[in-house]
């Protein structure tokens, strides 16, 4: 099986939406969660975590505040791409805001 990194996106708006949310509603979207790694047990490799704002190194060692649209990650493993992304069609993710995921393989280094 290929392994994949499975990102969780939404745009800024979104992401300000969901921290004004009630403790109920939190706690909603948490056991939304809990219930969809349960249920992708099989295929999740690491069920991630969430992921704070990023910097930006440039060359010469310059770092920069980077705003990104990167909520979190998983690692899940497949066939394809494309069959890890039909298994994500009802994901909590979606209960964001703008919300979106991306799948990326997760190619092996060469020689190793």
């Amino acid at each position: 099986m290929k392994k994949f990194l499975v990102l969780y996106r939404a745009s800024q708006s979104g992401f300000e939406q969901m921290m004004k949310s009630t403790p109920e509603q939190q706690q909603a979207g948490m056991q939304a969660w809990m219930t969809w790694m349960t249920e992708a047990k099989a295929s999740l490799v690491d069920g991630g975590a969430p992921l704070a704002k990023a910097v930006k190194v440039m060359k010469g060692g310059d770092v920069t505040a980077s705003p990104n649209d990167l909520g979190g990650y998983s690692i899940l493993q497949g066939e394809s791409k494309e069959a890890v992304a039909a298994s994500l069609k009802n994901h909590p993710h979606f209960l964001m805001p703008d919300g979106w995921i991306e799948v990326v393989e997760i190619m092996p280094v060469p020689g190793m």
